[in-house]
């Protein structure tokens, strides 16, 4: 199986399809590399399209100790295409996805053509940021006590998943039944260290305001704990552009495929047409 290595010698599996100019997707926490294959059958008609799972997901490697920062997913990111050979891709991510593409546009501008940034930042919320990683920590422990099994019977039905469940009842059942296959060392890692430990984004403004990078923010309407954000960063980054889909929860590209393939297949034309531009400097200082 293809497979490329981290910094830290973490093996990381991915796949990929079509040729052209590079999209890599990075998978949200309850997910995995499977779960973008809706995008990769539609966008590798007209693209060299990458998909991996993260550490501690399977097949991937499920390393031992703190080795589950952000910062080791952002860099998990970066090692794929660096063994890829790829100078610049298209990121498109999901959730946590979304969180590690926003840090490579961050820390490793030169690395992305363009961000696609979906339902992100849950749990960014400053008065709510003690709590978040109290739970956090309760969640690890149920994967490590109860297993990814039961954990999934639970998650399934927060309020932000419901709209899948309305809409797909087949595929919500297939995504959970997904989940409850992960491996649970890797889930709780996860959780703890990347879930409950990666800074807010409302603690970053200047520094996201100085992130030129073409960037789309999509975020379902009824995905709560992500619509401020969305806001935060569409208001922050000089070139966002900001997509709400409507009636729709958190699993954005599985809940309404065709309307995120659609949109994303619009901003990457765009973006390669020199046709998504920067704002103009005085409307963020406004802000």
């Amino acid at each position: 199986m293809p497979h490329a290595t981290t910094r830290d010698d973490v093996r990381i599996y991915f796949e990929e399809a079509g040729q052209g100019s590079p999209i890599i997707f990075l998978h949200e926490f309850a997910a995995d590399y499977t779960n973008w294959e809706p995008q990769m059958r539609y966008l590798s008609r007209g693209h060299r399209c990458i998909t991996y799972s993260a550490r501690g997901y399977t097949p991937s490697d499920v390393p031992d100790g703190e080795v589950y920062t952000y910062k080791h997913f952002y860099t998990d990111a970066l090692a794929v295409l660096d063994h890829l050979k790829i100078e610049r891709a298209h990121l498109v991510g999901l959730s946590m996805g979304a969180y590690s593409s926003l840090q490579i546009g961050l820390n490793a501008p030169q690395r992305a053509l363009s961000m696609t940034l979906a339902g992100v930042g849950s749990g960014s919320e400053i008065e709510n940021l003690d709590n978040w990683r109290k739970q956090c920590r309760a969640n690890a422990e149920q994967f490590e006590t109860l297993g990814s099994a039961e954990v999934a019977k639970v998650t399934r039905e927060a309020p932000s998943r419901i709209p899948f469940l309305v809409k797909d009842p087949r595929g919500h059942a297939d995504f959970y039944a997904a989940l409850a296959r992960h491996d649970a060392k890797g889930s709780a890692n996860t959780m703890r260290g990347f879930q409950g430990g990666r800074p807010s984004i409302y603690t970053m403004p200047d520094a996201i305001r100085g992130v030129v990078t073409p960037a789309l923010i999509i975020c379902g309407d009824e995905d709560d704990p992500c619509v401020g954000a969305s806001l935060f960063l569409k208001k922050h980054l000089p070139a966002a552009g900001l997509a709400m889909f409507p009636k729709s929860g958190h699993v954005l590209n599985l809940e309404e495929p065709a309307l995120f393939n659609e949109s994303v297949e619009r901003f990457v034309t765009l973006v390669e047409a020199g046709r998504w531009p920067v704002r103009d400097p005085r409307s963020l200082a406004a802000h």
